[in-house]
């Protein structure tokens, strides 16, 4: 009698092991892949409801809690969008939530972006919360980050700002001293008008180093971007600046006197920075575009007065004069 007892316990043992490792290992409920949101803070029992009303597990949701209890490894559920695959068994949920890595959603910063669009591009993030920032303009650098669901738009904000803040400084202790500038904020502002002027990475040192020499020289820096920024905080224009435009004395118009403008008028990039303190040695003073989206470069006023009429030129034969 105590064998026969023992075969059918040992029978019953065999089949709730079985049982067990199916609840376990076997196929999940969920029939199309979920993500599901785990909170900072949250252990696994209030980690096992987020799962359970995003269907990733089927109820009773003890049983995923005591499983994973009993069979899983003890390490700490992370925080995060996770992203769970179709049928994936209980074990596997487990293992995502513990070791795998959240789902990345990105929001990127063009360089050269003003800090009222960075304001629009954060309160067009519906996945965000909270009010978005109107970030210091230049105080942003433009760069692609990642941002997990129900973030906050403040705190977003303040991890581009601590980019920038991390960039001028290693960049600031390696500056030429071949730019007159006495700040990392002039820098910042001096090189916001290098990214406006110029689409061309090759040349931003060649910017740079004209508005270093007209900086040293007393001459007024004449860029239009800087005409622009006062009327629309940096979005683009969309027509040509009216005369009364550059006889305005908005603190930011070059145009009116030497010197940098009141701010800057954009969020430079990493790059722009970098050109700003080490320019391109050039004697260069004047720059004026050539038709191909680049510029061409003088060191007097006649040879920019002949560059000028070439550029009209250009654009008389496409119809823009």
């Amino acid at each position: 009698m105590t064998k026969k007892l023992q075969r059918i316990g040992g029978g019953l043992a065999l089949v709730l092991a079985v049982l067990i490792a199916y609840l376990w290992w076997g196929p999940g409920p969920a029939r199309e892949n979920v993500r599901v949101v785990i909170p900072e803070g949250a252990a696994l029992s209030s980690a096992t409801d987020y799962l359970y009303y995003a269907g990733a597990i089927s109820g009773p949701r003890t049983k995923f809690y005591y499983l994973a209890r009993l069979l899983g490894e003890g390490d700490p559920v992370q925080a995060g969008e996770f992203e769970i695959p179709a049928r994936a068994s209980p074990a596997r949920v487990l293992d995502i939530l513990q070791h795998g890595r959240p789902v990345v959603r990105l929001i990127t910063i063009p360089e050269g972006t003003p800090s009222i669009m960075v304001q629009e591009k954060l309160a067009a993030t519906s996945e965000l919360t909270g009010t978005a920032p109107l970030p210091p303009e230049g105080s942003v650098l433009p760069n692609s980050y990642d941002w997990q669901m129900g973030e906050s738009r403040e705190a977003v904000a303040k991890r581009m700002q601590a980019a920038m803040t991390t960039t001028i400084d290693k960049l600031w202790v390696k500056r030429k001293p071949t730019c007159p500038i006495s700040s990392k904020q002039e820098a910042i502002i001096l090189a916001s008008i290098v990214e406006k002027e110029t689409g061309k990475a090759s040349e931003r040192r060649m910017v740079a180093g004209v508005y270093c020499n007209r900086l040293r020289i007393g001459m007024k820096l004449d860029a239009d971007p800087t005409v622009i920024y006062p009327i629309t905080k940096g979005k683009p224009l969309g027509r040509r600046i009216n005369r009364s435009e550059l006889m305005a004395d908005t603190g930011y118009n070059t145009y009116r006197k030497p010197g940098l403008p009141a701010g800057p008028i954009a969020n430079p990039g990493k790059a722009s920075i970098a050109a700003v303190l080490d320019p391109a040695p050039t004697k260069a003073i004047y720059f004026v575009a050539d038709g191909t989206g680049g510029h061409v470069f003088a060191d007097n006023f006649a040879t920019h007065q002949a560059n000028v009429k070439k550029w009209y030129a250009i654009r008389r034969a496409r119809g823009e004069m």
